[in-house]
């Protein structure tokens, strides 16, 4: 089974298990076409994050790229543009994820992106309303507000992604495509040519029944953990879910750094004395990221996460390569400045369930600083509450940000419940800014998969 955003990229990890590949074979199939039909939200300018289940165990893929190495430590921190970039960690960690756990190659797994960037393929409408809802498309990438239905092409990123089916992750990180790169950016071609994506230990927490995983820092993982420890001290009710959220957040802001250890947020002590406390609402953030998962018939399963982080990220495209650069470098806001070398606050989460040595499931939800939110969420859904991931991604949600505490329509009628609270209360109306996730869960040797109706996804087997 697969689970992602948008039917073509299902389509492309059906069709690899159709032709003998596993989980990461087609995880990374339809991560690829996800690059071309959702080219706000992600691409092989980006970073990448996974949660890989093998006979047992658990590893977990860190493929986000640092700051250039000399950065000045004092600039100011760019939202946008040549000094927002980082280095894209997305290829390396495609090369990796099919080295250690893929069955095909990367280059047959690249294929159908391939082809689909260059013959086109028609925009769907939840992509069509995050293309024109952010930063406009940069103008070397083709159209800036495609209708529903458009045919978009991208002859330049298909030749990139066939030069990376060629010549592997080596194919961006030295030659003409990372000349290109480092023309169009302030990384130089040796931040580029040292990078390397690394293995790590995830973070786990118990929640009731149920084990969650996490990744590390740089990325906020912690704070899906801490916020899911602080609600199992009490009732998983809206108003607990909000002020848990919140202290999580803020504790995530404060200790989240490129290699910090941040277990001793998540140990039970520490977690009982958080609990008793209160605080502001935070957050902020955008959801152009993607999140997609996979399970095959021999039990491997890859929860997946890549993401340019804003809309069309840095706005700044490598020339004649069709890549559009990250602005990931804008999340050193949460540090104050710059770090030269040093990755960013990290807002893409992949998740993963245990139940005691089993797999339960894979999730994950797009959407910024949204995401370790929304995770508290749909975790509740599916451990308090039994839902299958369907109904538990369907669920509405809230959100932290700027101080209040916006709610989607499905909640409105809590809003006097949380003012009584002392919470400032926003409805809003957009669903886009409540994040899109998929899921997968186990149950009784039988796979349940969901698809956010907030995306263009679907559920595929083979």
């Amino acid at each position: 089974m697969i689970a992602t955003s948008h039917v073509l990229a299902t389509r492309a990890g059906v069709r690899i298990f159709e032709l003998g590949g596993n989980a990461a074979d087609a995880v990374l199939a339809a991560a690829a076409v996800l690059c071309v039909v959702e080219p706000m939200s992600t691409g092989v300018g980006g970073d990448a994050f996974a949660l890989v289940w093998h006979d047992g165990r658990v590893a977990g893929l860190d493929a986000a790229g640092p700051a250039p190495a000399d950065a000045a430590p004092t600039a100011p921190v760019a939202e946008a543009g040549p000094r927002s970039v980082t280095v894209p960690g997305a290829v390396a960690g495609w090369a990796e994820l099919a080295e250690r756990f893929g069955r095909l190659g990367l280059d047959r797994c690249l294929a159908d992106a391939i082809d689909v960037a260059a013959r086109g393929a028609p925009v769907a409408p939840r992509a069509a309303s995050a293309w024109t809802a952010g930063t406009p498309c940069p103008p070397e990438l083709g159209p800036r507000a495609p209708n529903v239905g458009d045919r978009v092409a991208f002859p330049e990123l298909a030749a990139t992604l066939r030069r990376i089916a060629e010549d592997g992750p080596a194919a961006v990180y030295s030659g003409a495509v990372a000349r290109a790169i480092a023309s169009a950016s302030w990384l130089t071609e040796g931040d580029l040519e040292r990078y390397a994506p690394r293995w790590v230990e995830p973070l786990r927490r118990r929640y009731r029944d149920a084990e969650v995983l996490e990744l590390p820092p740089p990325t906020q993982g912690v704070a899906a953990l801490e916020g899911l420890g602080l609600l199992e001290l009490g009732s998983p009710d809206l108003a607990s879910q909000v002020e848990c959220v919140a202290l999580a957040l803020e504790d995530a802001f404060a200790y989240v750094r490129d290699g910090a250890d941040v277990a001793f947020l998540i140990d039970d002590a520490a977690l009982r004395r958080r609990r008793a406390a209160r605080t502001a609402a935070v957050g902020g953030g955008t959801d152009d990221t993607v999140y997609l998962c996979a399970v095959d018939g021999d039990g491997l399963a890859v929860s997946f996460i890549q993401s340019l982080y804003q809309s069309f990220g840095s706005g700044v495209v490598a020339p004649e390569t069709g890549i559009v650069l990250q602005n990931r470098g804008a999340c050193f806001a949460v540090d104050g400045a710059v770090t030269p070398g040093r990755r960013p606050y990290h807002t893409i989460i992949p998740g993963l369930l245990l139940r005691g040595t089993e797999l339960l499931g894979l999730f994950g939800v797009v959407g910024g600083f949204m995401q370790a939110q929304a995770h508290v969420q749909l975790v509740s859904g599916l451990v308090d509450e039994g839902l299958d991931p369907q109904a538990a991604l369907d669920r509405p949600r809230f959100r932290l940000e700027g101080g209040a505490v916006r709610l989607e329509e499905g909640l409105w009628d809590r809003a006097d419940e949380l003012q009584r609270l002392g919470h400032r209360v926003e409805r809003a109306t957009e669903p886009l800014q409540f994040g899109a996730g998929q899921a997968i869960v186990r149950r009784g040797g039988v796979l349940y998969g969901g698809t956010d109706a907030r995306a263009d996804g679907a559920v595929g087997v083979a």
